[in-house]
């Protein structure tokens, strides 16, 4: 029988069957001197006996029990050297065997995977310098070739290296995004947190495109307390929201308005981005996170598909979430939330 493996178990059968034995012994020893009342003693005294020891066993049982998960708790929580203590035979502990293989083969593929995110981390770091290279040469000869159409009065050259600008800008523009992206799937992305005062933050995020808002006929509107601070990374939150104020100046038109307001709850940091553009369409709204996603009913030319995948990207590694809501030919609202931890 598999269940007589376990020592313990063993023991417990055998202490019962002795206790057994004894008192049946000495109840016939108390029947052949006519004590008949010696007789429900014994099963009594029997009986409390085999409680007892079934009792210390099953004690004994659960304090391994509450070891093993007490083990198995301390490795959820980070410690990669916790194991259960499994020198003995039975099922039980082929269980806690198997539970420490399983703990091994988790440690084997995390140490894996962290020479693949080390990998990937270096080979993106290799392509970022590899593309930059080649992009700011082009950057130079096409300005070289605009000072050209200047001196010489070449209008048609001069369009066309205009436009070959930019192009030249939306390239570098998906390359540093593409980059970004990888480096949060790969996880080697560090954010630093500090505690910010976002009106500062999102004025840094409105000066950033005063001028495109200036050419396009364009306003950007902050509304929010000047004292509010949040606990984020400024330089990846202001790409976040600067990411969701580009996508609004890119769906309105001259005339147009962007609002950029904040303001917090009991428990909840509230950041949205509106504007009265273009809108979504319906059949839109759930997949303007999509890498590369590209609406059929959309005259956008500008965008490449990865702003909105960055800054939801950029959000939710701070924890927060993004939504969206937009009536077509009316307006669109990006709302940021963030839970703010509360002492209990």
């Amino acid at each position: 029988m598999k269940i007589l493996t376990n020592q313990k178990i063993k023991t417990l059968f055998l202490r019962i069957v002795l206790c057994i034995l004894a008192f049946v012994s000495f109840s016939a020893a108390a029947a052949s001197f006519q004590k008949k009342i010696y007789a429900p003693l014994c099963f009594l005294g029997m009986g409390i006996v085999v409680l007892v020891i079934c009792y210390r066993y099953f004690q004994e049982q659960n304090r391994m029990l509450e070891d093993a998960v007490a083990q198995i708790q301390a490795y959820i929580y980070g410690n990669r050297d916790a194991r259960i203590e499994c020198s003995e035979e039975g099922e039980v502990y082929r269980l806690f065997h198997e539970v420490n293989s399983l703990a091994a083969i988790l440690n084997a593929h995390a140490k894996d995977e962290e020479k693949a995110r080390k990998f990937l981390q270096n080979t993106i770091s290799d392509i970022s310098h590899q593309l930059k290279t080649p992009l700011a040469a082009l950057n130079i000869y096409n300005g070289i070739i605009q000072e050209e159409a200047e001196t010489k009065d070449l209008p048609d050259i001069r369009e066309f290296s205009n436009l070959s600008e930019l192009e030249l800008d939306r390239i570098e523009t998906l390359v540093q995004n593409l980059l970004k992206i990888a480096k949060f799937d790969a996880g080697t992305i560090q954010i630093e947190k500090s505690p910010e005062n976002l009106w500062e933050l999102m004025n840094e995020v409105k000066n950033h495109f005063s001028f495109r808002a200036g050419q396009e006929g364009k306003e950007i509107f902050l509304s929010g307390s000047e004292s509010l601070t949040f606990l984020c990374d400024r330089s990846w939150m202001t790409e976040a929201v600067g990411n969701l104020v580009k996508n609004a100046l890119d769906h309105t038109k001259k005339g147009d308005c962007v609002w950029i307001d904040w303001g917090q709850s009991a428990s909840m940091l509230r950041i949205a981005v509106r504007d009265n553009g273009s809108g979504i369409h319906p059949e839109d709204l759930h997949h303007v996170f999509k890498r590369f996603y590209r609406s059929r009913y959309s005259k956008d030319t500008k965008g490449i598909g990865l702003g909105l995948p960055l800054a939801k990207s950029v959000i939710e590694a701070h924890n927060g979430t993004v939504e969206v809501d937009s009536q077509l030919g009316v307006e669109t609202t990006f709302v940021i939330h963030f839970r703010i931890p509360t002492k209990l």
